[in-house]
């Protein structure tokens, strides 16, 4: 009877000891435990762009209407006109190696002569050049003059760079009586460009302060006027052109006369550049050009437009060219797009007409005067 009173004691304390740990362990959870209030609460979203026009909240339960702010205008950076050394690269690829080859070697010897001449010759320079700025090159090595590989190039650049000093390179404009405007006629053979160069042209002498009309005088290709139309509604010029097939004369004539009745500056004529015969082609430039000055105007420019990519055979053409139109400047046409930029020197020092203008790409801004210095530079130096 003793030992169940005290099973039944100890029995009670196990129980009373496992109730106390639950309540324990529940009052430490429920201390851990927020509010419910505050752990159910959302939590408030942040703030709309104020940009949007949408309502914020700034405190809670009220909503204003925020400040519209106006997006901020980033002016683009301005973009700086390719160089014309930038254009010249592919010209440059007939000297860079050769220039190499030269640089490579401790001294002067005949491989470095050779290096030059086949560079020269691959740019087109022509054989009378090259082997004169050869022999001058070789000459003033024999005189110790140039005795390291550096200075050969450097004196090679000087002596390219004098051969196409001196010359005027200027567009001719004579001022005179407002009825008596100067014609500038442009010559040359299909596809070198004169239509798009009177275009440009026609653009910067526009924003020089001068009035232009463009005269469509190559009426024996069909697109030439609608191409002349288009730069002249481009540039800001009048057109004067005729039926397809009619007498260029006729419309050079009709529009030196309109520019003399209108007192317009210059008038810009393009001529044909391809007839049945070479002769034919010939004589109609020599009576455009009597025509031209038969009235009001006064032929003070004959340019001479070439494509550069055609290398020696633009020399031809400017020889032909030159004896029947007495011409008096070159525009050397796609010349970013040539490697044979040397044609400037075989133009300049065999037949003595200047190279007055290049053009260097696509855009109505890619028209430039010529420089001797920078061109030379341009594509020779790596």
């Amino acid at each position: 009877m003793g030992i169940e009173i005290i099973f039944l004691i100890l029995a009670a304390l196990v129980v009373a000891f496992g109730i106390g740990v639950v309540v324990v362990s529940r009052r430490r959870t429920a201390s851990r435990t927020p509010p419910t209030s505050q752990a159910t609460r959302p939590s408030a979203p942040p703030p709309r762009s104020v940009a949007t026009g949408t309502l914020v909240e700034e405190r809670p339960g009220e909503l204003v209407e925020p400040e519209l702010v106006e997006p901020e205008v980033v002016e683009p950076e301005p973009v700086e006109p390719a160089s014309l050394r930038d254009r010249l690269s592919k010209a440059r690829l007939a000297f860079t190696g050769a220039f190499a080859g030269v640089l490579g070697r401790t001294g002067i010897t005949e491989e470095s002569f050779e290096d030059l001449e086949e560079a020269l010759l691959r740019a087109d320079v022509g054989v009378g050049v090259t082997t004169e700025l050869i022999n001058g090159l070789r000459t003033k090595v024999a005189a110790k003059e140039i005795t390291e590989p550096q200075a050969l190039l450097d004196a090679l650049e000087v002596e390219m760079v004098s051969r196409l000093e001196g010359s005027d390179r200027s567009l001719t404009f004579e001022p005179g009586e407002a009825a008596s405007p100067n014609v500038w006629m442009f010559v040359g053979v299909n596809g070198v460009g004169k239509t798009t160069t009177i275009g440009k042209l026609s653009n910067q002498q526009i924003r020089d302060g001068r009035t232009v009309l463009m005269a469509a005088g190559d009426t024996f290709r069909a697109a030439a006027a609608e191409q002349l139309t288009a730069w002249a509604e481009r540039s800001g010029a009048e057109i004067v052109r005729g039926a397809e097939g009619s007498d260029p004369s006729a419309v050079i004539y009709d529009g030196v006369e309109r520019a003399s009745a209108r007192n317009i500056d210059l008038v810009m004529a393009d001529t044909a550049g391809r007839l049945h015969t070479k002769s034919n082609l010939m004589e109609e430039l020599k009576k455009v050009r009597r025509v031209a000055e038969k009235g009001a105007g006064r032929v003070t420019e004959t340019l001479l437009v070439i494509d550069a990519t055609t290398g020696q055979n633009g020399l031809t053409q400017a020889r032909e060219f030159g004896e029947a139109t007495n011409v008096t400047g070159v525009v050397l046409t796609k010349l970013d797009g040539s490697a044979k930029g040397g044609i400037v020197f075989a133009i300049e020092t065999e037949l003595g007409i200047p190279v007055k203008l290049v053009g260097i790409g696509e855009t109505i801004e890619d028209l430039i005067p010529f420089d001797p210095a920078e061109f030379v530079s341009a594509l020779v130096n790596p």
